[in-house]
């Protein structure tokens, strides 16, 4: 598998703005790919598969997978999580993939929005060229969480945690936004480190 020469990996943690910043960059004609929108789609389709594994426990009335109940089990247990990730990550991955090579052809810079890039591998996995770091400190991150999900204290803490720590995402990427203030100071350094890309624009 070559490099994708015009791919970013957009990650952080959850809570970190990177919904916002994928808004932005839409703004300024950036495409991008979401990962979570496959994911969510990866479980539905897979959902034989995920309840065969988690059990009848994890479904609604209607037999269909309850994203909290699941939620629930694998935010508590990284087994849990490794067992989702075993079934849904490769077709997330080739989903990924495959819209990332279509992109590339047309030779400018695009963003893959991976919440867990580092997680599942970072650039062996996903070969991008550059991967980028949206920062939040925990306390602000957690905040976020609980008021954007309806979360409890308890729950939103467990979800952050279950990810590599914020710190340590900002030491392994090439770059780093930090999302510590307000929408203007956000939009200013996204503008700023879109500016400071190589012109790949034909």
């Amino acid at each position: 598998m070559g490099e994708l020469r015009y791919a970013i990996a957009l990650t952080g943690s959850i809570g970190s703005g990177k919904s916002t910043l994928v808004s932005f960059l839409s703004l300024y004609g950036y495409e991008s790919v979401c990962g979570d929108s496959i994911a969510h789609k990866m479980l539905d389709e897979y959902a034989v598969e995920v309840l065969k594994a988690f059990g009848d426990s994890i479904a609604d009335e209607n037999g269909k997978i309850n994203r909290k109940k699941l939620g629930k089990i694998i935010f508590s247990s990284s087994k849990e999580r490794e067992k989702l990730q075993n079934i849904l990550h490769p077709p997330i991955q080739a989903e990924i993939l495959s819209k990332a090579w279509q992109l590339e052809e047309k030779g400018v810079w695009y963003f893959l929005d991976i919440p867990l890039f580092f997680e599942v591998g970072g650039k062996e996995t996903y070969p991008v060229a550059r991967s980028l770091v949206v920062y939040t400190p925990k306390d602000k991150a957690i905040a976020r969480i609980i008021k954007r999900d309806n979360l409890s204290l308890e729950d939103a803490t467990a979800r952050l945690e279950a990810q590599i720590p914020i710190e340590q995402k900002c030491r392994l990427a090439d770059d780093i936004i930090g999302n510590d203030g307000d929408l203007r100071s956000l939009q200013q350094r996204l503008e700023s480190y879109l500016q400071s890309l190589p012109s790949y624009r034909r």
